[in-house]
């Protein structure tokens, strides 16, 4: 990385891009996680098929895959539809890069989960400590809409003890599941995910799902840090059952995964 680059991203992560993670860790070693990502790659208006790519921020998914990943966890990789993972080009650019997305391009392993992702129908949430839904423009289009996800989110959530995460508009993916009333499994539960705020600063220009939206229409109560610029805030929200771990956006990426790891730990001290 050129010198620029590397003062423009110190710069801007003393600004709130991905801060680093300096909190206790946990022992968790054995469990497993599946990190879900979405397998949109274009922003694109209704009835079009062109527009700029787009798919998953790669730090909303490397994040959390090495954070299990080094704390000693199995971690496997899903999308929606399974195969090649879309990555936001933008992601990737050399100031808005983590250090996990460096490491990720010089990881083969990694980089084979990506390409060869798991289509997420012919994956069972139960098999799982923690489901981990990854955000970016993608998900706003095949996250929330997906009857498959939001099947499997219900039925993993009444049958095991599973941990369900998300950063960003991963939380998308729990808008559309039920409970055994028919209701929103999310009614009354403490979230978020990414502010509209945020989607407004950054001029994008049109998604079908907006996820501050869809979990207020879901009956979440919705909890966000806002300030001059969203998309250097950070939050992350435990619901009151600590079955639900959800990150604003992706600065919450660290502490949504050692939240998770935190509860994990609890459920077998």
């Amino acid at each position: 990385m050129a010198l620029g680059s590397s003062s423009c991203q110190k710069a801007l992560q003393n600004r709130g891009l991905h801060p680093d993670y300096s909190g206790p860790t946990y022992e968790v070693t054995g469990k497993k996680a599946l990190i879900v990502t979405t397998s949109h790659a274009v922003l694109n208006k209704p009835g079009e098929t062109d527009g700029d790519p787009t798919g998953v921020f790669a730090s909303e998914m490397t994040i959390p895959y090495y954070d299990f990943l080094d704390a000693d966890m199995e971690v496997h990789v899903a999308s929606v539809q399974g195969g090649e993972i879309p990555i936001d080009p933008q992601s990737f650019k050399p100031a808005l890069r983590a250090p996990e997305d460096e490491r990720y391009l010089e990881d083969p392993i990694f980089q084979a989960k990506t390409t060869n992702s798991i289509p997420v129908a012919e994956v069972d949430f139960k098999d799982y400590d923690v489901v981990f839904f990854s955000g970016g423009w993608g998900a706003a289009y095949d996250m929330s809409q997906s009857e498959v996800i939001a099947e499997k989110v219900s039925d993993a959530y009444y049958a095991s003890d599973v941990i369900y995460g998300s950063v960003c508009h991963g939380a998308l993916a729990f808008t559309s599941a039920k409970d055994k009333n028919g209701q929103p499994l999310v009614q009354g539960r403490t979230m978020t995910g990414v502010t509209q705020g945020q989607l407004d600063q950054l001029n994008i220009a049109f998604t079908p799902k907006h996820p501050e939206e869809e979990l207020v229409k879901a009956g979440a109560n919705y909890q966000c840090s806002t300030g001059r610029r969203d998309f250097f805030q950070t939050l992350t929200v435990v619901d009151e059952e600590e079955r639900f771990v959800t990150g604003q956006n992706q600065n919450s990426s660290h502490e949504t995964a050692y939240q998770i790891m935190r509860i994990l730990a609890a459920q077998n001290p």
